[in-house]
């Protein structure tokens, strides 16, 4: 393993590739290398998917792949403010404490996500409604309360989502016109490492694993912020993915995101999905089956300094993808029976032998 990593990214990938195109389709040969979790732990890194309670509550084959092939969970709406506190002072905790409670039962590192958002706020939080000095009072208890309340169990906080628009520009939100500009971005991280000093808190968004004015500018922007000592700890690259555009060479994806690395920043790929044209076929299988381990392999090839790789849910059946972009869909490694399909062999194999190589 470490010839390959010595020879480069695209080696590993094309090596691991035409391993795994000998046994797809053979369930046996690559569920006895053990499940996921405990090959990625293994291999130095945490593989992680988000979860839902509903899911968690009605679905029996759900909850055990869940707790078998995963080491690390993100409640996918639970922890979201529209969700827990859908009246001002009255928090309701029940499906974030169940989420928390079912990793903790499974040995199950958590991401919470996430605090400071411009979507999926209450409905009674609305500009109009309170003074700006309101809103800054607001946001700081929202944040203390909820980090508070799980001081101890949350491994990695999304502290702010989304704040910048595709050219680099901040992103015109509820938070920025209340403080004036983007100094709610530091204060929340300030907020929120007072809360819980142990946890590692992220800057999360979109459209970061590509070069671009928008990855450009937050890179900028945290840096400058760490500089000032802010408590940044690492930025989150979503992965939302799609076959209808091209993805970067193995080399130039691994080469872009070590930026960040390089800046003094953790990493993780905290929401990877890769979705298709419909309907689903073999070609679009392997296509998608390419760019999940590549993305994989880059977290691996950074070695100590990307700690995590998380897929936004399973099977395909639950994902977000379909409501959301018409006529796409299939965007997970696991097919609607909960059959793996071709991506998740090749992340399997490829974690096999990046754990081998440690």
């Amino acid at each position: 393993m470490m010839k390959l990593y010595r020879y480069g990214l695209p080696l590993l990938v094309v090596c691991v590739s035409w391993f795994a195109s000998l046994v797809l389709g053979q369930v046996d040969s690559v569920t006895q290398l053990g499940p996921l979790r405990s090959l990625a732990v293994r291999a130095g890194i945490e593989f992680g998917t988000a979860v839902s309670a509903s899911h968690l509550d009605e679905d029996s084959v759900y909850r055990t792949l869940l707790s078998r092939e995963f080491s690390s969970i993100t409640p996918e709406n639970e922890m979201k403010w529209e969700s827990l506190e859908p009246e001002p002072g009255r928090y309701v905790w029940e499906n974030a404490d169940r989420i928390v409670a079912f990793a903790r039962a499974h040995q199950q590192r958590i991401r919470g996500h996430t605090l400071v958002w411009h979507n999926q706020m209450p409905v009674w939080l609305k500009p109009d409604a309170f003074s700006p000095d309101e809103l800054r009072k607001i946001l700081q208890r929202h944040i203390q309360t909820v980090v508070g309340r799980y001081r101890g169990s949350i491994w990695q906080w999304d502290v702010v989502n989304e704040a910048f628009n595709e050219d680099g520009t901040f992103r015109d939100t509820l938070w920025y016109r209340a403080f004036g500009g983007p100094e709610y971005i530091a204060w929340a991280f300030r907020w929120a490492k007072e809360a819980d000093p142990q946890a590692l808190l992220f800057y999360n968004d979109y459209n970061l694993e590509f070069p671009s004015p928008k990855a450009d500018a937050v890179l900028s922007f945290l840096a400058r912020l760490k500089a000032e000592g802010v408590p940044i700890d690492g930025i989150g690259l979503q992965g939302h993915i799609s076959l209808r555009y091209g993805f970067p060479h193995a080399q130039e994806l691994l080469d872009h995101v070590r930026r960040f690395v390089d800046a003094g920043f953790y990493v993780a790929f905290t929401e990877v999905d890769v979705r298709m044209p419909l309907p689903r076929d073999n070609t679009k299988d392997l296509a998608q089956a390419q760019v999940y381990t590549q993305i994989l392999s880059t977290c691996l090839a950074l070695k100590g300094k990307c700690l995590s790789f998380s897929i936004w849910g399973f099977p395909d059946k639950y994902s977000w993808v379909p409501g959301f972009f018409p006529g796409e869909g299939a965007a997970t490694p696991i097919a609607d029976d909960y059959s793996p399909k071709p991506a998740w062999y090749q992340m399997g194999l490829l974690l096999y032998v990046a754990a081998k190589g440690r």
